[in-house]
């Protein structure tokens, strides 16, 4: 499929970028592992006899020299506050397509605000959160839609067997906390709002043999400003199994283990999307294992469709705009489980 053409793949060392890199490889692509970390990089490159290029967030030089000669840019590093930009600057400069795999809200929020104008104006594709968070619930949500212009309120729901958070998982939490202090952000009546108090805490049924489970209400992820920014609904509301919430937030919970020769852990996950307007309701649901995994094969597909022309629109858009939901989604069923529903019930 990639024709041996080089990919660069900036933050190719950390847990999510080494599942990039293989399924880049996988598909015929050459990546071009890249990042600040000489030592890591060269590792990474080593192992699997490709060519390393060094560059960091904050020296568009080495940036440049990073991409110099690839057809793409995957940004997989985070924390994306501090590399989303540079890295999207030096792919306007080498006028090659951007994806990323960011789940921090602010900084998918900054890519939509500060780059929209530009990347028509240059005719690129910027695609922000081609990820498990962001992209995938995106998608789901689209294909339910289905011939509706508008609905009434979203809401994407994910139950994970467990989250062992990754390094670069927790960097980025910080990050965003940091950025936010004790303000929440939600999205009602088609626009941000902040609040101060704590999340709600309730019963979400999921499809069977999952059923009820206690939920994290307004657990607000990526797929809320990208959904967000395209579709035309007034509320859009995530949820986060309550079990899956403790893990992540605990401080002593370790990083995602290995359990077989893919490097895949051993979590599942199930993403259980709703769509209502007016009285009517439509359903989409995606299972599957190891959601830093599944980032892989959803970030290559994407990049995949971009080279060979199978997109909408350009600029920055998200997964659901840019591309065909359903035959996307279909497109993954060798890595998940898909039920979608895009008529009335």
């Amino acid at each position: 499929m990639g024709s041996g053409q080089l990919v660069a793949v900036f933050g190719a060392y950390g847990h999510t970028g080494r599942f990039v890199i293989a399924e880049l490889a996988a598909r015929g692509f050459v990546p071009v592992p890249s990042g600040r970390n000489a030592q890591a990089v060269h590792e990474v490159a080593d192992e699997l006899g490709l060519a390393a290029r060094v560059a960091s967030a904050d020296d568009p030089v080495s940036l440049d020299r990073a991409l110099a000669g690839t057809t793409a840019v995957i940004n997989c590093a985070g924390p994306f506050a501090s590399t989303t930009g540079p890295v999207i600057e030096a792919a306007l400069r080498a006028k090659i397509p951007y994806l990323d795999v960011a789940a921090e809200l602010e900084a998918n929020l900054d890519t939509f605000a500060h780059y929209r104008d530009r990347a028509q104006e240059a005719g690129a594709v910027i695609i922000p959160a081609m990820a498990f968070f962001g992209g995938l619930g995106d998608l789901l949500a689209t294909a339910a839609m289905g011939d509706w212009t508008k609905a009434d309120e979203a809401h994407i729901a994910y139950a994970l067997s467990n989250w062992h958070p990754t390094t670069g998982t927790r960097l980025s939490g910080a990050v965003s906390r940091e950025r936010r202090g004790d303000v929440r952000l939600r999205y009602r009546g088609g626009q941000w709002e902040q609040s101060t108090d704590a999340a709600p805490t309730l019963r979400w049924t999921f499809p069977q043999p999952m059923g009820s489970r206690e939920v994290i209400g307004e657990f607000t992820m990526a797929d809320v400003v990208t959904i967000s920014e395209h579709l035309s609904i007034s509320d859009v509301t995530t949820y986060m199994t309550a079990e899956a919430v403790r893990d992540v937030a605990a401080p002593h919970t370790p990083a995602p283990a290995a359990t077989n020769a893919n490097g895949r852990s051993d979590q599942t996950f199930l993403v259980h999307v709703i769509v209502r307007s007016g009285g009517a309701e439509r359903r989409a649901t995606a299972s599957g294992q190891d959601i830093y995994a599944i980032t892989a094969p959803l970030v290559v597909e994407a990049l995949g469709r971009v080279l060979t022309g199978r997109t909408k629109t350009i600029g920055v858009a998200s997964a659901g705009e840019i591309f065909d939901a359903l035959d996307f989604l279909h497109a993954l069923t060798p890595h998940i489980a898909l039920d979608v529903h895009p008529h009335t019930t």
